[in-house]
């Protein structure tokens, strides 16, 4: 194995953990952690990328955005109200002028989000 499929396979295993914490962690996302190690078991590890694929509860959403660029409207839904709730709770914490800065992030990622195809 030459060191290229070791880095891309080291990558793809720290995007994998990344994205199983997301599955416990609010703020943290899961699926785009997902991809990046779909990305990466795709040049290291192809049997890694297939299981990523094939998987009942994650697979779907991962082929989905590799085929059609798409989002579900829950994820759509599920994403933009965790940033929302970011930024009431931001507000409500720290005060508003810090909660401009989720707001910005709402504005911004939300939109490409709401964008993408279902």
């Amino acid at each position: 194995m030459n060191l290229a499929r070791l880095l891309w396979g080291g990558a793809g295993l720290t995007a994998l953990a990344l994205g199983a914490a997301g599955v416990v962690l609010p703020v943290l996302p899961t699926v785009p952690f997902l991809l990046l190690a779909a990305f990466c078991f795709a040049r290291s590890n192809p049997a890694w990328e297939a299981r990523l694929l094939d998987h009942p509860r994650w697979g779907p959403p991962l082929r989905q955005w590799r085929e059609r660029r798409a989002i579900s409207r829950t994820a759509k839904l599920a994403a933009i109200g965790t940033m929302a709730a970011s930024g009431v709770l931001t507000a409500a914490l720290a005060g508003w002028t810090w909660a401009l800065i989720p707001l910005a992030v709402l504005l911004i990622a939300g939109s490409w989000i709401w964008t993408r195809p279902e």
